[in-house]
Parts: structure tokens; sequence; C-alpha cells
């Protein structure tokens, strides 16, 4: 058994540690269930709930959220639509979002899959500068998708233009 300031008790029977607990106006929490013998500690209950969860609510804010933005093409795109959702996803990458990039078949365009292989690869190639292909192109019923991820000093880059 633990004491309430951290100071170590002993081994002691668990009425005896009730009563000690219920003298100090305390709880008797069980922290090692899988030691021999069972490690308790003399504690406030309600505040070691407390502390725990604004631990656990600060990990959450100090976690990065990981966005994915999606941009949605055609196998026969034209050439000027295939520029602006170029531009599209440099800016996604830049910002340092992940994007998942998806081509949709329509009819008999299923049957000519390289084709939107090949515009996947073209697009992965010309915004290689701000990021790399993460999950590699694959087909999904009617679509191909494929993800591609900033590089890891996108972000830094783009943080310090940004103040």
């Amino acid at each position: 058994m633990v004491g309430p300031n951290g100071e170590q008790v002993g081994i002691v029977r668990i009425e005896d540690a009730l009563r000690l607990a219920q003298e100090a106006d305390l709880d008797l929490v069980e922290v090692a269930p899988q030691a021999r013998p069972p490690v308790c500690k003399l504690m406030d209950y309600g505040k070691f709930k407390y502390e725990s969860a604004q631990k656990a609510r600060e990990s959450r804010r100090n976690q990065q959220q990981t966005v994915i933005k999606e941009q949605k093409l055609r196998p026969k795109i034209d050439p000027h639509d295939y520029e602006t959702k170029k531009g599209h996803v440099s800016r996604f990458l830049g910002q340092g979002h992940k994007v998942k990039v998806t081509i949709m078949f329509r009819g008999r365009e299923q049957s000519r899959p390289e084709l939107g292989f090949r515009l996947l690869q073209r697009l992965a190639d010309d915004v290689s500068d701000l990021g790399f292909i993460e999950a590699n192109p694959k087909q999904d019923g009617r679509n191909m998708i494929m993800v591609l991820a900033p590089h890891k000093n996108n972000k830094s880059k783009s943080k310090a233009n940004a103040s």
C-alpha cells in the first residue's frame, strides 16, 4: 500500500487499508492489480479522475489533426481543367493537408483503367516537389484512388511564409 503523500506503508490487510482510508477521508484505489501483491494507494478518487481527464485533454490538444482533402477527376479531362485541379492539389499539399485523388470512370471508360493510372502518375509527377504518393493508385469499383501526402518540411516553410 502507498500512502496519500506517496510514502510506502507496506503490505497491509484489506480491512486495515479500508479503515485507514476511511479515517483519512480518502479512497482506496488499486493502482497495479497485476502486481503480487496488488498495489493500492490512498487518494481522493474524484481529484484523480479529474487530473487524468485533464492530461487526456492536453494530449488531444497537442495531437496533430490530419485533414484529407479530396479532388475528383475524369479520365478524359480537358487540359485546362487538369491544370485547375492540379492547382487545387498543389494548394492543399502546400497547406500541409493530405489529398485523396479520385478518378471516376463511366461506361466504357472502365475497360481502360490504364488511362486513369497514367493520369494519376502524371499528377503525382507534377506535384512531386510538394508531396509524395502515400497510397499507390488502386481500382475501387468504378473509381481509381490515390493518396498524396505533403513532404515533412513543407508545413514549416508555409508557416514561416505566413508569419
